[in-house]
């Protein structure tokens, strides 16, 4: 499959993408990541996902192509003293795995963020150890591995490594003087 990158956008979220975010919604490899989320089974289960979790998100984007949702990148800025933080998260739909879109979406999503949240300087992304192609893509986009995290969180039911990685403000706006 030839994929056109110039053709990657992100937007929000819209109820009328319910199908399409059930086709990647209800795949194990796409949730069985760092990301918290159950795997949906229904369209009903996608457009409440979407009405209660995606829209009302503090920054939660649609990547798309051809304004089709094939994937998502969420950062969540925490609040009171941690605010100057936010937590990095992304999905793609497995049959767009390993054309570069995961990381034209996620180097797009960091740009944009950082405008609109000045005051966030730093972005923390958790990634499972096993998990080589979203390392690729995070480090591809500029992200700094940080440490390993040992047996650090549960994911669908199962005690994980996880390896931290970072991407600061001011390694945005380094990479936007060059």
């Amino acid at each position: 499959m030839e994929i056109d990158l110039s053709k990657v956008t992100l937007r929000p979220f819209k109820l009328e993408d319910a199908d399409d975010f059930l086709s990647f919604a209800d795949d194990d490899q796409v949730t069985r990541n760092p990301s918290r989320w159950e795997t949906l089974t229904s369209k009903e289960e996608a457009l409440t996902h979407i009405k209660d979790a995606c829209i009302p998100h503090p920054w939660r984007r649609s990547i798309c192509m051809d304004d089709r949702s094939i994937g998502f990148v969420s950062i969540f800025p925490f609040s009171g003293d941690d605010k100057c933080r936010a937590s990095f998260g992304y999905g793609v739909a497995v049959k767009y795995w390993g054309h570069g879109i995961a990381t034209k979406a996620v180097k797009m999503a960091v740009s944009q963020f950082f405008v609109e949240f000045p005051g966030v300087v730093r972005l923390e992304a958790l990634v499972d150890v096993d998990n080589k192609a979203s390392q690729r893509v995070v480090e591809k986009a500029g992200f700094q591995k940080e440490g390993l995290l040992r047996k650090y969180a549960h994911v669908k039911g199962k005690l994980r490594d996880l390896f931290l990685y970072s991407f600061l403000s001011s390694d945005f706006h380094a990479a936007e003087g060059s």
